[in-house]
């Protein structure tokens, strides 16, 4: 998530022992307090996980030629403007408010948005995105680009009229909410690169659409027609409106986009008749975060457009109002970027604040997995292994017509979804979030949750709830995943958690749910753990985890530390050339031959680096680093100088978002609420003066047209 909406209220209240504590167990703490934090007992692990794990990735390409990243890091930067190494060029692309039909006009400085030019415009505040060949030949060349317009900026919106009406209290105006909620959701976008290699986006391509909040979409999987999620819109509860607050993302191998739900929560409000997931997952009280409710009863109001952003029970019954309107969201949804038909949420992979879903090895005749974190603190990694094995038939053929949705359903409304546990001596296990399933107490997850013992949209709907009760591992912040295709390692990041305490100190609970009987009590603070082992933890880390063949076990270790240099907690050994905090975006670059690049982008607001560089994106080649014998990360003193920054934004913005073309010659990325940027096309000239930030798209290449990175 943008750390501009970040939620930082403690929502687990379960009192399962957090990540942190279990790193904490797992590396010396005495090496901590000495300034470097290295293993304390290696030889406890035997012949599990970390050491094991890094050998395998290393075997696996012992063979190869090494893939060697070419470019010189680049140093850090806080000016307007994007900075690349030398030989690259950066080109803005596609900014909110590029006009995707003739139905909404070219952008200008004073231009005042409406309802109608919203949804035929680029959305607001870019993010994950995925791009999607129209055909094989051209696939490097042109697409249709898929993108999460995660939230808003009111100021940047409304700047003609000076800002947003009754902003903080009062009735806000019918055509600004419908603006607003038509600048959210998700935006498809046809792209193509010219003959002197300058992209564009295609005006009145046919790929070019908008799904936003105000969107009809379906519920499908265990959720689906469940009295959970029944209101007056649906009395038969399988549809719904919209798509909010949209992070990162993932794709299907058989060619559709999948975009996240994540800080959706803040949208609604109940005020009354609270449930225990409302309070679980944090839905509002008082006011919703841009106040859409508080339109209901406009005399333009259509179907409840705004009212249902309520859910404050006023009827006889769930079909009578919106009180289970915030139950149809918390979802993976799938898009088929070629069609426009409905999109489709699918429930069984779980309902929390979804940070991306990302697919694992791929493999005929086995099960298909994605995985996915919610991002807050203390909060849990998932994962869903599909009913149905992967039939190579199935891959997405570009250019050809089929029902891309049917083989979502086939794969994704049926399975089984798990939480991780992660233990201090490397190991780890994927618990199962099913009615039968055995709590840490000795009952079925059913009975824990208080539901029918076959219940599993139940489960669903209170998957962090079963989790908790299932014990899983309270992590610092997961937030975006990638996956080696050769090795099915799986990358992670934990952005931060500054609330951390000290190993040794109590846990502290809390229970805010008033009369809400809540299936756990949990952390308020929560000490260090093996995989969380830093105490007020705000440079953040990657982990990185391998799965045994036909088990739910598995390996882990910490990739690399976030740091600034001169830190006691700089373990990773990182210089002026790639210190990072905070990392957020997460990219897996598969280069072939067993070998690839892992791109790393930041959000951060950790002083010691923010003070030397703005927002970034980095880059390494896993198979070029192993961990040495006593380091706690595999980037460490003996090879973080493979550890690269390649890119820089500007001023105030995140940098999110990525993909490349399959010929990596070309690089997307997103430069998200930048402060005073774009100054024009060419992302690297400095902004001089003041403009209407946008948020925007950035074309990274080669100036010899070569390939990316090497």
């Amino acid at each position: 998530m943008s750390k501009e909406i970040e939620d930082h209220r403690l929502l687990n209240r379960s009192a399962n022992e957090p990540f942190s504590s279990v790193l904490e167990k797992h590396v010396s703490r005495r090496r901590v307090m000495q300034g470097g934090l290295g293993m304390a007992a290696m030889a406890m692990l035997g012949g599990f996980g970390l050491s094991g794990l890094s050998g395998r990735a290393e075997a696996a390409g012992a063979e190869k030629t090494p893939l060697s990243l070419a470019f010189d890091a680049i140093r850090g930067s806080r000016t307007d403007a994007v900075v690349v190494p030398d030989g690259y060029t950066a080109q803005v692309l596609i900014p909110w408010g590029t006009p995707l039909n003739g139905q909404a006009p070219d952008w200008r400085e004073d231009l005042a948005f409406t309802p109608e030019i919203q949804a035929n415009s680029v959305g607001m505040h870019h993010d994950g995105m995925h791009n999607f060949a129209l055909d094989e030949s051209s696939a490097s060349r042109r697409f249709v680009l898929a993108m999460n317009n995660e939230y808003i900026d009111q100021a940047a919106l409304w700047a003609p009229k000076g800002g947003a009406t009754n902003a903080e209290e009062g009735k806000r105006p019918a055509d600004e909410v419908r603006t607003e909620i038509n600048a959210h959701g998700v935006t498809l976008v046809e792209l193509e690169k010219g003959d002197g290699g300058r992209w564009r986006h295609v005006a009145d391509s046919a790929y070019n659409r908008r799904y936003t909040s105000a969107t009809e979409m379906a519920l499908s999987g265990p959720v689906a027609g469940s009295d959970y999620v029944r209101t007056r819109y649906s009395p038969d509860g399988t549809l719904t409106r919209g798509t909010n607050n949209n992070c990162a993302n993932g794709y299907t191998p058989w060619g559709t986009y999948l975009t996240c739900e994540e800080n959706w929560p803040g949208y609604f409000v109940k005020n009354a008749e609270r449930q225990r997931d409302d309070q679980r997952l944090g839905v509002s009280e008082g006011r919703g975060r841009y106040g859409w409710e508080t339109a209901a009863g406009d005399a333009s109001e259509r179907n409840d457009e705004f009212a249902r952003f309520n859910a404050t029970p006023t009827g006889a019954s769930a079909v009578d109002d919106y009180r289970n309107e915030p139950r149809t969201f918390g979802y993976i949804v799938e898009i088929d970027p070629y069609t426009g038909e409905r999109a489709v949420k699918r429930t069984a992979l779980g309902r929390f604040r979804h940070e991306g879903c990302w697919p694992g090895k791929l493999v005929a005749g086995e099960p298909v997995v994605f995985y996915s974190g919610h991002d807050a603190r203390n909060e849990y990694i998932y994962k869903f292994v599909s009913e149905a094995l992967w039939d190579p038939a199935d891959a997405n053929r570009p250019g050809a017509s089929y029902d891309r949705l049917a083989l979502g359903a086939k794969y994704m409304d049926a399975g089984t979804l798990y939480v991780a546990r992660f233990e201090a001596d490397g190991r780890g296990e994927w618990l199962p979030l099913t009615p039968g399933a055995e709590t840490r107490d000795g009952r079925t997850l059913a009975e824990a949750l208080g539901l029918a013992a076959d219940d599993q949209a139940g489960v669903i709907i209170h998957t962090c709830d079963a989790a908790d009760l299932m014990g899983a591992t309270p992590m610092d912040r997961p937030e975006w995943g990638a996956v080696d295709p050769a090795t099915g390692e799986v990358y992670m990041t934990l952005t931060n958690n500054s609330q951390r305490t000290e190993e040794g100190t109590a846990a502290t609970y809390t229970n805010d749910g008033g009369d809400i009987q809540e299936a756990g009590v949990g952390y308020a603070t929560a000490p260090t753990n093996a995989a969380n082992p830093r105490a007020e933890n705000e440079g953040g880390q990657v982990i990185r985890w391998r799965e045994d063949a036909g088990s739910t076990r598995f390996d882990w270790e910490v990739f690399v530390f976030g740091a600034a240099v001169g830190d006691a907690e700089n373990v990773s050994g990182l210089t002026e050339l790639n210190q990072f905090a905070s990392p957020d975006g997460l990219h897996y670059d598969d280069r072939g031959d067993g070998q690839g690049i892992l791109w790393i982008q930041t959000d951060n607001g950790y002083a010691g680096v923010t003070e030397y560089t703005n927002d970034q994106l980095l880059a390494v080649v896993p198979q070029n680093v192993s961990r040495a014998e006593g380091d706690a990360s595999v980037v460490g003193g003996g090879n973080q100088a493979q550890l690269k920054r390649f890119a820089v934004g500007p001023n105030g913005c995140e940098v999110t978002g990525i993909c490349l073309t399959p010929d990596k010659t070309a690089m997307f990325i997103n430069i998200q609420h930048p402060g005073n940027w774009p100054a024009g096309d060419d992302a690297t000239v400095e902004t001089r003066g003041s403009v209407r930030a946008r948020a925007s798209t950035v074309v990274i290449q080669r100036e010899d047209g070569g390939i990316i990175g090497v």
